[in-house]
């Protein structure tokens, strides 16, 4: 038994030895050529510099350094490829989108965390899933669900007002935000209400768990990458004994597994309290909370009418609701943090914004501003563009190329030889960094200026060099919300439920910094916190009643 063990051991080192360190000396490729940094670790390549909550500056250095096209090392020397070329984009995002899937670590390591919903699923079940979905982020649903965002942030204006009535507090924005994002798409999304927003509510078990999932989970990134494409082969039996004997034990796995229960049962009672009304008839349906246009209760009712090939399954409709809920919830909460942490730090900024909010109003009777009005308030716009390029909440989304092909650049990369490399072969299996902020801060694109908020840049035309570069995005010449069929579905959705919340809190509040630091961790999704490496995130800020509303 030894003997073949070692034998084994043995040709898999050679075999590893001869393709990762001789084969690019003896026979080197295009992929010898291009340039990028040295990796900081042999096990793990530059996968730790990529995936650190404090890298921020090891991704911008890269796109000063290298540019647009970046080859990185990640897990034992395999050759990465890191890109924000507006091209290579597309081909990536939208014309050769199938040879570009996510990860089996990311797909399988999502599925433990979400369940097979939207955000796990490819090819033709991705389709369907986006297919029963995109009817309920229309622009149309936009406009009857408006009234329920009102009704929600007028809680939180309520609260806060009480909370400053008598003067200046100190408020941690972080943790408001994050459950009254919760409950936006809590009563939009699934008619159910995690929280009434009252200073003395507890926080929902839903959002302590949800809170305390990303910074989590982004520190297991570089293990789950190494055993999440071993969790996937062998048994059942055999994957059942590697996450319970080599998972389990990490106390940050059990804390993980924790917050998985939690997400996933509170979707279970949803869907069955959803079943049980839709059971019983329109009257009982339109009676809860969202009056029955949440977006569960349309995909229910429209799953029960589906043909057998395109109807969800139960499975999918629950996990649906966690993904959903997931993801409308930190990312709208990140982005609120980031433009009014910003507008804290810019005190004009904050006060052209609310006096074009204040005289909207005027002009309006006193009465809020319907669907149209908002969205084509200029500054507030520009406000949330300039943030939404400058810091967007994800930076960046990795693929794995599924068949050989060759990816074409827009300006070609200069080699380590000197010569123009305009393509490059992928084998199949590469990993690609679609560099989200890479794309958005280009200052080939968008001027010398491109590190600085500058909401006024949005007031005028765009730059040629902006609109020429075609990127493709699916919002304002962006990344942001990425592009193709795996773009983000409920960006309108987002884009709503940001200028409400900032349309009634800036209207009332003044918003300024403490003197504590915040720093934004480069989690998988963008978070402040006290320090770098805390699991608890937190934005403290001073809040008082805005002039002329006390």
């Amino acid at each position: 038994m030894w003997p073949i063990v070692i034998l084994l051991s043995l040709l898999g080192l050679t075999i590893f030895t001869w393709k990762r360190i001789l084969r690019p000396f003896v026979f080197p490729t295009i992929w010898e050529n291009l340039p990028g940094p040295a990796p900081s670790s042999f096990l793990s390549g530059s996968l730790g510099d990529l995936l650190s909550p404090r890298g921020w500056k090891w991704h911008q250095d890269i796109a000063d350094i290298y540019g647009s096209v970046v080859k990185i090392k990640g897990l034992f020397g395999a050759n990465y490829l890191y890109v924000s070329d507006p091209k290579a984009l597309h081909h990536i995002l939208v014309k050769d989108q199938h040879f570009y899937e996510e990860t089996v670590a990311v797909i399988e390591g999502n599925k433990m965390l979400l369940g097979e919903g939207i955000f796990t699923s490819v090819g033709e079940r991705h389709r369907l899933q986006r297919k029963a979905l995109t009817p309920i982020f229309t622009i149309a649903h936009m406009r009857q669900i408006l009234p329920i965002f009102y009704e929600v942030t007028y809680k939180l204006r309520d609260t806060f007002v009480q909370k400053v009535h008598k003067g200046e507090r100190d408020i941690d924005i972080l943790e408001w935000m994050t459950r009254m994002a919760l409950e936006l798409i809590g009563q939009s999304g699934l008619g159910y209400s995690f929280d009434d927003l009252s200073e003395n509510a507890s926080m929902h078990p839903y959002a302590l768990a949800s809170k305390k999932l990303i910074p989590l989970a982004s520190q297991a990134l570089v293990l789950r990458n190494i055993i999440m494409p071993i969790v996937t082969i062998g048994t059942p039996r055999f994957r059942k004994f590697i996450v319970d004997y080599l998972l389990l034990p990490f106390p940050l796995v059990k804390e993980l597994k924790e917050i998985v229960d939690v997400l996933y049962g509170t979707s279970v009672g949803i869907y069955e309290t959803k079943k049980k009304l839709l059971a019983e008839g329109d009257e009982a349906v339109s009676s809860q909370i969202g009056r029955g246009k949440d977006i569960i209760s349309i995909l229910m009712k429209a799953n029960m009418v589906a043909t057998d090939a395109e109807r969800l399954s139960e499975e999918e409709i629950v996990t649906q609701t966690t993904s959903l809920t997931f993801a409308a919830t930190d990312t709208t909460s990140s982005a609120l943090c980031r433009t009014l942490h910003l507008l804290a730090l810019n005190k004009d900024a904050q006060g052209k914004v609310r006096q074009e909010l204040r005289e909207a109003r005027q002009q309006n009777g006193g009465d809020d501003l319907d669907y149209d009005m908002l969205v084509s308030l200029p500054y507030l716009d520009a406000i949330c563009r300039e943030t939404l390029r400058l810091h967007p909440p994800v930076s960046f989304m990795e693929r794995v190329v599924q068949e050989d092909i060759i990816l074409p650049f827009a300006t070609p990369v200069k080699g380590v030889d000197g010569e123009d490399i305009a393509e490059l072969p992928m084998p199949k299996g590469t990993h690609v960094f679609i560099s989200i902020i890479g794309c958005n801060r280009n200052p080939e694109f968008w001027g010398p200026d491109v590190l600085e908020w500058k909401p006024e840049r949005w007031l005028n035309p765009l730059p040629d060099s902006v609109v020429n570069a075609r990127i493709p995005g699916i919002y304002s010449h962006l990344l942001t919300f990425l592009g193709g069929g795996k773009s983000c579905i409920g960006f309108k959705f987002s884009q709503l439920e940001m200028k409400i919340v900032l349309a009634i809190l800036l209207e009332t509040f003044e918003f300024s910094p403490t003197d504590k630091e915040i720093v934004w961790q480069m989690n998988a999704i963008a978070s402040p916190a006290l320090d770098w490496y805390s699991t608890h995130g937190s934005l403290p800020m001073k809040i008082k009643l805005a002039p002329c509303v006390a």
